[in-house]
This record gives C-alpha cells, structure tokens and sequence, in this order.
C-alpha cells in the first residue's frame, strides 16, 4: 500500500504546481501514473538514476539525458516538468516528488490509504465489505492494503492516516486485562 509518508516541503510546492497545471489540462491522473512511471524507471535502473543526481553532471547535461529518455515517451506536461525540476537543481527529489503529487492526488479524488490488519487472509468478499463500511464511516475512497499478523488473533485492526482502530481480539483482551488490573487496585 502506498503510504502517507512525510514529504519534504520543497518537493511538496513542485507536486502541487504540477498537479494545478495537469488539473488544468484535464491530466491530472495520467500525469500521476506517468510520475509514477518515472519514479520506478528511475529505482529499477540504478545507475540511471545515480547519473542524474551526480553533481558532476552539469545541469544541461542532465537535462540531454532527460531528452533521449523521455522525449515521446512522456507528454508534454512530465517533460516540462522534468526539464524545469532539472533546472532548479531538483532532480534528486525526484522520488519525493512523485509521492507528494501521489499524496496530493489522492486527496483531491477523496482517497484515503487503509491497512487492514487481520489473523488470516480476507476473502475478496470480506475485503469489499470492508472497504464499504470504512467508505461510508469517513465519507472517502478507501484504498484498502492488507496485511495478515496472527498474533491479534482475530478480528481486525485498521490503520487510517494518522488513526488506529482495534477491534482484534488481542486489543479486546488487552483491555478487559486493564480493567480486571485497575479494578482489583
């Protein structure tokens, strides 16, 4: 699951230009996938991505490297994008980049990420249902990820922004344990 992660506040104002001129042009989503295309282009290819954050490349020769590889291959928007990012000595955030505008799309579409904690695998089914109650709760698209730790036993725990909701059976246990505790003091 795609994370909320803290970004930094300069990659943060460079995703929210992009995404205010892809809004304009009606590309916002393809511009996110392109971004994130980039992004991965760049971690599956190491030294790719080395070459361009190397400070003894000069920025037009960065920005020649950026041509061959993306010219015709992103649209006119990424490219200019890329170009300008290149230019202001920025194409080292790149990555941070891509998971600001990730983030900032996302909120703009009503998303939110949820990590569903549980003992064994949901079905299709139980995840669907899921994802439907936590919509309805916060009024958003719940981007649901899962992910199984049979020590909780059972039940489930969620996982929304900055919000923790345990309903497993290890919390209900926990805290009948507590009370039981604060009760006999």
């Amino acid at each position: 699951m795609p994370k909320t992660t803290t970004i930094n506040p300069v990659a943060g104002k460079y995703a929210r230009a992009l995404l205010e001129l892809a809004n304009d042009q009606n590309l916002a989503e393809s511009t996110g996938e392109d971004l994130a295309a980039v992004k991965q282009l760049l971690e599956s290819l190491p030294q790719f991505a080395t070459l361009l954050r190397d400070p003894a490349i000069s920025a037009r020769q960065r920005r020649d490297l950026l041509e061959r590889a993306f010219r015709g291959q992103a649209t006119e928007l990424l490219m200019n994008f890329l170009l300008v990012v290149n230019q202001h000595g920025r194409i080292a955030d790149l990555g941070d980049l891509a998971e600001a505008y990730r983030q900032q799309l996302a909120r703009q579409l009503g998303q939110v990420n949820v990590a569903v904690t549980v003992a064994s695998e949901l079905s299709g089914e139980q995840i669907d249902e899921v994802r439907e109650r936590v919509g309805k709760a916060l009024g958003k698209t719940p981007i649901i990820s899962q992910e199984i730790d049979d020590s909780i036993i059972g039940g489930m725990v969620l996982r929304v922004e900055d919000s923790l909701i345990d309903a497993s059976v290890r919390g209900q246990l926990n805290a009948m344990k507590r009370s039981l505790l604060s009760a006999a003091r």
